[in-house]
């Protein structure tokens, strides 16, 4: 299950991509008003995800966010990563937070084969949807 975090960066990023225009950056204020998120827990959102470089900011009487990568060159799987972590079920099936499991041996686990299946299908379906996808601009 993904965070509340996670679900607003991504609802965030698709206003962004759906209402930023050439000659003007879209408001905090508006994304939190116009998609329902908390507007101080929106302004951590989009500072992180400006530090990983999904987004540019500009303050000031034109300030806000736009897009720094076009919406089609940005994964679901991404921001998913960025705002929660792994998307594997169990550390040990994880491909970047790989973390072998303390109860159990690896070699001979019986469910780790099962949540790589988990795990692939997963990552088939998020690594297929960009933000582009998610937008009404196709």
């Amino acid at each position: 299950m993904i965070s509340n975090k996670c679900k607003y960066a991504i609802k965030a990023l698709v206003y962004i991509a759906n209402n930023e225009q050439d000659d003007k950056a879209v408001m905090t204020a508006d994304i939190a008003r116009e998609q329902k998120i908390p507007r101080k827990f929106l302004e951590i959102i989009l500072r992180e995800l400006r530090n990983n470089r999904i987004l540019d900011s500009k303050r000031g009487k034109d300030g806000g966010f736009r897009m720094l990568r076009a919406p089609e060159n940005i994964s679901l799987t991404e921001i998913m990563r960025i705002i929660d972590g792994p998307i594997a079920m169990l550390p040990c099936v994880s491909l970047n937070y790989y973390r072998s499991c303390d109860e159990c041996e690896e070699d001979s686990c019986q469910i780790k084969t099962v949540f790589e299946q988990v795990r692939d299908k997963t990552l088939e379906v998020l690594n297929g949807k960009t933000i582009k996808s998610l937008t009404s601009q196709f």
